[in-house]
């Protein structure tokens, strides 16, 4: 291709670039295709013929959905889907134990608040739509997988569900293959607004914990939690309200603290990512991080999993749980 073709393609791209920016998902379906031989040949390279390069190719597709936003080069979104591919193919490699160097997408600066992360990774409501219409065994899965921060390997998402990691991959690649096809018919309808929606669930993060400092978290759970609430890990059902209020209680008094770190917040399935923050002189008494994956009944909270981060040894009742 010679120099003005180049410049031509460039300019095309960066033209569909910002319109899918701004939520367009013809002009995001059209980049996919202009670039999907280049990205095949990534995934290829990587992984070798199989169904594998199939699996990656979706979920490159799901990725630059959610992170569209973030190419400041419009003009170079082509090595950028290379690249999304390139670090999915890197997964799929990790998750199947295989060795492989890694070259991490970086990260935003440790400066960037969660609100501002919000803002700056919202996604288009048109998608959430497409998500929410997913059964709920196909939500949970792709919700953990794409659009959380500390429950995303196959592992992680296995057992917060509690389903083997063969079933995660099975609902994965149906939930993708659903997905593309709802994305194209919801894409012209008008939606909920959820970077709103998401902003609200931060404040109800924030005030939520600050009523349980008060001793006010029964309050909140009579308001938000449906009375035949299941709290539920490794998908068995562990206890109800009264275990939610022990828990909660239990580590308050022993000087436990939680700080909202990452928020996702769908209509049926919200998710509120926590730190966990141990008193002085017990360290090790929780875990560094606790989950809140929350599912949605008649607007009420009807089931609750608590999934928290690796740790050496068990402790703490609410994160334990």
């Amino acid at each position: 291709m010679d120099t003005a073709l180049k410049d031509i393609a460039r300019t095309q791209d960066a033209l569909l670039t910002r319109a899918a920016q701004r939520g367009d998902a013809a002009a995001l379906g059209t980049l996919l295709e202009r670039h999907r031989p280049g990205m095949r040949a990534v995934a290829l390279s990587l992984l070798g013929p199989g169904p594998d390069v199939d699996d990656v190719m979706q979920e490159a597709a799901l990725i630059a959905l959610r992170r569209i936003v973030d190419v400041r080069d419009p003009e170079a979104v082509g090595p950028w889907l290379r690249m999304v591919v390139r670090n999915a193919c890197r997964s799929l490699l990790r998750d199947s134990r295989r060795t492989e160097p890694v070259d991490e997408v970086p990260l935003p600066p440790d400066e960037v608040s969660p609100e501002q992360l919000l803002h700056r990774h919202a996604l288009r409501d048109w998608i959430w739509e497409a998500v929410e219409k997913l059964s709920p065994a196909l939500r949970l899965p792709v919700v953990l997988r794409y659009f959380s921060t500390g429950v995303t390997s196959y592992q992680q998402i296995a057992e917060a569900c509690g389903v083997p990691v063969g079933t995660v991959r099975s609902r994965l690649h149906q939930a993708r293959g659903l997905l593309a096809q709802e994305l194209a018919e919801t894409s012209a309808s008008r939606h909920d607004d959820t970077a709103r929606r998401t902003e609200a669930s931060w404040l109800e993060a924030h005030e939520t914990l600050a009523a349980a400092e008060r001793g006010e978290f029964g309050k909140v759970v009579k308001d938000r939690y449906s009375p035949e609430l299941s709290l539920l890990s490794g998908g068995h059902r562990l206890g109800g309200v009264g275990l939610i209020l022990v828990g909660m209680d239990s580590d308050l008094s022993a000087g436990v603290r939680q700080r909202p770190r990452h928020v996702v917040a769908g209509r049926s399935l919200v998710v509120w990512e926590m730190d966990l923050i141990n008193p002085p002189d017990a360290p090790d008494h929780c875990p560094p991080g606790v989950a809140w994956i929350m599912s949605l009944q008649d607007g009420r909270i009807g089931e609750l999993r608590l999934v928290h981060a690796p740790r050496t040894a068990d402790a703490g009742h609410l994160a334990a749980a």
